[in-house]
């Protein structure tokens, strides 16, 4: 049995699935059993020693360390050198003048020659009299005995080391400070991009915003005020040129914000997380407390902290043991897969689908188990509802019981969830017989969440020591009517979803049903249209057809629309069978041979099968087009080719059994049985010239008996009874059909 690869790979397919769903359930470790809104009777107290993340402190630290970065400004000193050059230009105009009148109203103001113009800082610093400021620095820079360029030259070269310190401090703008939020007293570090005169890049300076701020540079503290001593021609021209650097200095230092926050970041990075400490025995959850967000973080903390200390055979030992458990659910399972659904346990593919919902229900369902969701009913009862509409009740409630069990399991559930849990999804598994209409899967949901309003709150009020407060436990209530919400929510979906269900699984719901049901449908219309006949003998094959299903307990809707379809592939060719030949013409077949007939014959499933799938018809009614006719005989032209080879020896081997056959399959339903059956008796029952009682049933128990010993029904899962129970409703149905009517005297002349 193993060495068949069909059955190793259906295995590998099972094997596949469990050690999934032990990564789902996360097998090698316990699962965590805490929930938001948990009442704790007697408190909770840690087991380990264990730290807790201190996310405030942490933060407090990490944001005091962040503002210890100081500000980077990136320094152009090249802005500098061009200030001597413009002083240069001022010093010649004074020079050249010869009264403050003719001096250019740029340079007055620069210099500080217009009261009107003047800086308030430097007022107190200059001569009440401009004329006599501008006399001074007339006779500073100009004399009739000497050159008026040395002089200029002598003061821009000591201008020039004067001003020396603003290449290194640079020259902020009040904007960038104030718009960056850098207050006084900040640490800066200004970046230079050149190099020394030995090539070596220059290396960042730390400074205060009182050095890179020009008032404070030009102040009595600032850094340009050594310098002035060094230079006592300057020094006695210090309120002019003070007011002059004011008016021309540039702005040579520019906010680096990349690097700033890059430096920040790594500050911030490199604090580590500070940790509150709990130690063994701790309260973490006082008694008769309900679990909040506080407590169960810590209970998190606490659990996490044990499972770094398990031992590894312990281990290995809980996944021996989940591994088991699994292979014990997967037998239990397999069993009734092999048993009753064959189908899905020798295909492959549809056993991949089957277990490949399973995986990811348990996936699902441990994800939305926990807050704030607590949502794991709503996958499971999907699931179920699912199960329950493709494969049977029995399949629906056996998966219920282990995913039920799985997810309790896994997710730390109580018995009594587990009880909550199958209480819903029987409900939904024995309201599932058939989905008649999508409203019918709205009224589940309302159904199932009423169950679970009712059972756990049930279940909580049984296990409160105080009935009287578990009555109005908000908790509890809020809870149930949550898990309420889910079960409705699930209805919608499945309601929502039938569609893609019934394409997945390749099933077909009797919604979808009764829709193909419409006479209206194209096939349906154009069966009407080519082969009149055909449809008629459909039409009344799916009355008998249904009520004999009916009455064996199987799908009679799906019989009924079975039998509109199953002839579809006759409008093809329709003058070749019999039923839509006109009375008193000749046969078409009469001028073929038997071999010839019987392709044409059979043909019509094939025929049939395609255009049902041109037409998007679901496979479970192309299956009942393929099987309807099984294996069976195409009796009448196989005795006309016995006849002919009788005739001619030679063509004894035209006369073989197997080419007369149709190519079945057998029918794999009881539904397929039925149908096969329906047709056989409806097609003969028109044969019959005297369809009296008595020769209706003795023509309905031929037919029965020699598709039974033919073993046509050796593959669905038709019992005897159940075949004795059908004949006996054809019988019933037909002799209706033929029943005697009162011949009424003919009316008289007048």
């Amino acid at each position: 049995m193993l060495s068949n690869r069909g059955t190793l790979s259906r295995l590998s397919v099972c094997l596949l699935t469990i050690l999934i769903l032990m990564v789902a359930v996360e097998s090698w470790k316990a699962p965590f059993p805490y929930r938001l809104g948990t009442y704790s009777a007697h408190g909770i107290l840690a087991s380990v020693s264990f730290k807790v993340a201190n996310p405030i402190e942490t933060d407090r630290e990490r944001t005091q360390k962040e503002s210890e970065v100081p500000y980077y400004f990136i320094q152009n000193p090249d802005l500098i050198d061009k200030l001597p050059g413009l002083l240069k230009e001022d010093l010649k105009a004074i020079a050249n003048a010869k009264s403050l009148d003719e001096l250019n109203s740029d340079s007055r103001a620069e210099l500080g020659l217009t009261p009107s113009r003047r800086l308030e800082q430097f007022m107190d610093q200059f001569p009440e009299e401009s004329e006599q400021t501008f006399a001074e620095l007339k006779s500073r820079v100009s004399s009739p005995d000497s050159s008026d360029d040395k002089k200029i030259t002598a003061i821009i070269d000591d201008f020039k080391k004067l001003i020396s310190p603003l290449k290194i401090y640079g020259i902020v703008n009040e904007n960038d400070l104030t718009k960056h939020q850098i207050r006084a007293g900040d640490d800066i570090v200004i970046i230079y991009n050149g190099k020394d005169e030995k090539g070596v890049p220059l290396k960042p300076k730390h400074v205060s915003t009182f050095d890179i701020r020009l008032p404070d540079q030009l102040s009595a503290s600032g850094v340009l005020e050594p310098e002035w001593n060094k230079f006592p021609d300057l020094d006695s021209m210090k309120a002019v040129l003070s007011h002059w650097i004011h008016f021309q200095a540039p702005t040579t230092l520019v906010y680096d914000a990349a690097r700033t926050q890059a430096e920040r970041k790594q500050a911030r990075e490199e604090v580590e997380e500070v940790y509150d400490t709990f130690q063994r025995g701790t309260v973490l959850v006082e008694p008769g407390q309900l679990i909040e967000d506080n407590q169960l973080s810590l209970l998190r903390a606490e659990y996490e902290a044990k499972e770094k200390a398990v031992p590894y055979y312990e281990r290995v030992v809980r996944i021996t043991f989940i591994f088991l458990m699994f292979v014990v659910l997967a037998v239990l399972n397999g069993y009734h897969l092999l048993r009753n659904k064959k189908a899905v346990a020798r295909t492959v593919s549809r056993l991949s689908i089957y277990l490949s919902v399973i995986v990811l229900t348990v996936f699902l369902g441990r994800i939305l188990s926990y807050d704030p969701w607590r949502a794991e009913v709503l996958p499971l009862v999907v699931t179920v509802m699912v199960f329950a509409i493709v494969y049977d009740q029995i399949m629906a409630i056996l998966t219920a019981l282990s995913l039920s069990l799985v997810l309790c399991l896994s997710t730390g559930g109580s018995l009594g969830h587990f009880v909550v849990l199958m209480s819903v999804s029987s409900v939904a598994v024995t309201s599932l017989a058939t989905v008649s209409s999508r409203s019918t899967l709205i009224k589940l949901g309302f159904g199932m969440g009423l169950t679970y309003f009712l059972v756990y709150w049930g279940i909580n009020l049984i296990n409160s020591q105080e009935l009287s407060n578990g009555f109005l436990d908000q908790q509890v209530l809020w809870e149930s009517l949550q898990g309420a919400g889910w079960c409705l929510a699930a209805g919608y979906m499945v309601a929502g979803s039938l569609p893609f269900i019934e394409s997945l699984f390749g099933v077909v719901t009797d919604i979808s049903l009764l829709e193909m049901s419409n006479v209206s449908h194209p096939l349906l219309q154009e069966l009407v249209r080519r082969a009149p006949g055909t449809y008629n003998h459909s039409i009344s094959m799916a009355t008998i057809g249904e009520a004999a299903a009916d009455k064996i307990g199987a799908n009679g809707l799906l019989v009924r629309v079975a039998a509109y379809y199953h002839d579809i592939g006759k409008m093809l060719k329709p003058q070749y069978f019999i039923e839509n030949m006109v009375v008193g013409s000749e046969s078409l077949h009469d001028n073929l041979a038997p071999a010839m007939s019987t392709l044409i014959i059979i043909g019509h499933v094939k025929d049939g099968v395609d255009l049902a799938r041109q037409h998007n018809l679901p496979q479970p009614i192309i299956d009942f087009i393929e099987q309807h006719h099984g294996t069976t005989l195409v009796e009448y032209f196989f005795r006309e080719a016995e006849k002919q080879a009788d005739q001619s020896p030679d063509h004894k081997t035209d006369a073989e059994e197997s080419s007369f056959r149709y190519p079945g399959p057998k029918p794999q339903t009881r539904e397929a049985g039925v149908m096969m059956l329906a047709d056989a008796v409806e097609s003969a029952s028109r044969t019959l010239s005297d369809p009296t009682p008595k020769r209706i049933k003795s023509l309905v128990h031929s037919l029965v008996m020699k598709r039974l010993l033919d073993g046509q029904f050796n593959e669905c899962s038709l019992t005897l009874s159940e075949i004795n129970i059908v004949e006996e409703s054809l019988v019933k149905s037909l002799i209706g059909i033929y029943h005697g009517r009162i011949k009424y005297p003919e009316e008289r002349s007048a």
